[in-house]
């Protein structure tokens, strides 16, 4: 008879069988992550990698703030999800671009409690064989703690480079020197918890740290651009090369955001701006075809997006194997 197997216990967002004779055992070798944890493409001449940081819980409310509650519920339902919580997925992007190594964003970090599935981003990059070391550039896309926090965690400021360059949007920092969360509808522990993470963030780098104020190229065909909306600096990457393009949206876009652009995210500092930005570039999308990666949408996160109507609709990329 077959050993019955115990799913109970939950490693990088992946069951894990406990029992000896797992499936993660089979071949006689242990695999670590049962699904996977990086997403390599090409665009154009430019080498990009989807990297997933893990997951960390959040409220469906969260999402749709400004939504009817029965509207949610629906939706969540729908795509089996919730009805309370679901899992936001956390994916950061490396780019090699002629002699430049660029990590846009860097996840979570380790150091917040009650998060054991997210801060994976520094493994995951050495398990790629990507070593910190040899990263010339970091976009740091907004300064909320799930994109700066990975830069506190003492193993990975020790290992970077120190001509690192970490490139941010003038507004952002200036924003996060008195932070206004006025328009914000975040658990009552987060804004603080902000607010400190990025004091420290710029405490550890402010040497390091080249602002720009609408948009500035960091290697050939690799556009940061400024934003808005989710923050006052909030901004994107555009990967263009041979006529391909690929846009990384950081938090412009959340799972909710194709069939109900106009819900609010909790964490929007401008759920009116953010609105606007997220249906532009969605339009945008549409029109050119290009790819499209964005933080919280689920890992890989690459596809394009298709107008429907008044909405839009989500086209998940075929896998390249």
């Amino acid at each position: 008879m077959a050993q019955q197997m115990d799913y109970s216990t939950h490693t990088d967002g992946v069951r894990n069988a406990s029992n000896i004779n797992s499936i993660s055992d089979f071949g006689g070798s242990k695999v670590e992550d049962l699904v996977p944890s990086r997403y390599a493409l090409r665009i154009g001449e430019i080498e990009v990698m989807v990297v997933s940081d893990g997951v960390l819980p959040l409220p469906t409310s969260t999402m749709s703030t400004n939504a009817d509650p029965a509207a949610r519920a629906a939706w969540f339902k729908e795509m089996f999800l919730g009805p309370d919580a679901f899992d936001w997925a956390l994916n950061v992007l490396v780019v090699r671009s002629g002699d430049k190594t660029i990590l846009v964003d860097a996840g979570l970090g380790g150091q917040f409690p009650g998060f054991p599935r997210a801060g994976q981003f520094p493994r995951r990059l050495a398990a790629a064989g990507i070593d910190l070391g040899a990263v010339t550039d970091i976009v740091i896309t907004h300064m909320h703690m799930d994109h700066i926090g990975g830069l506190l965690v003492d193993d990975v400021k020790s290992r970077l480079h120190p001509d690192v360059r970490i490139h941010v949007a003038a507004v952002e920092v200036a924003f996060w020197e008195a932070p206004d969360f006025t328009q914000t509808t975040m658990p009552e522990p987060v804004p603080d918890v902000l607010r400190s993470t990025a004091r420290q963030f710029i405490d550890a780098y402010r040497s390091k740290v080249r602002t720009f104020d609408d948009e500035y190229e960091v290697a050939p065909g690799v556009t940061v651009k400024l934003t808005g909306g989710h923050t006052p600096g909030h901004s994107v990457v555009y990967v263009r090369s041979g006529g391909e393009r690929l846009v990384f949206a950081g938090d412009a876009l959340f799972p909710v955001a194709f069939e109900h652009p106009d819900w609010h995210n909790g964490f929007e500092h401008d759920p009116e701006e953010a609105v606007r930005v997220r249906v532009r570039l969605m339009q945008e999308a549409a029109a050119t075809g290009e790819l499209l990666v964005a933080t919280h949408l689920p890992f890989p996160s690459v596809g394009r997006v298709a107008v429907d109507g008044d909405a839009f609709r989500w086209v998940a990329a075929f896998w390249d194997y």
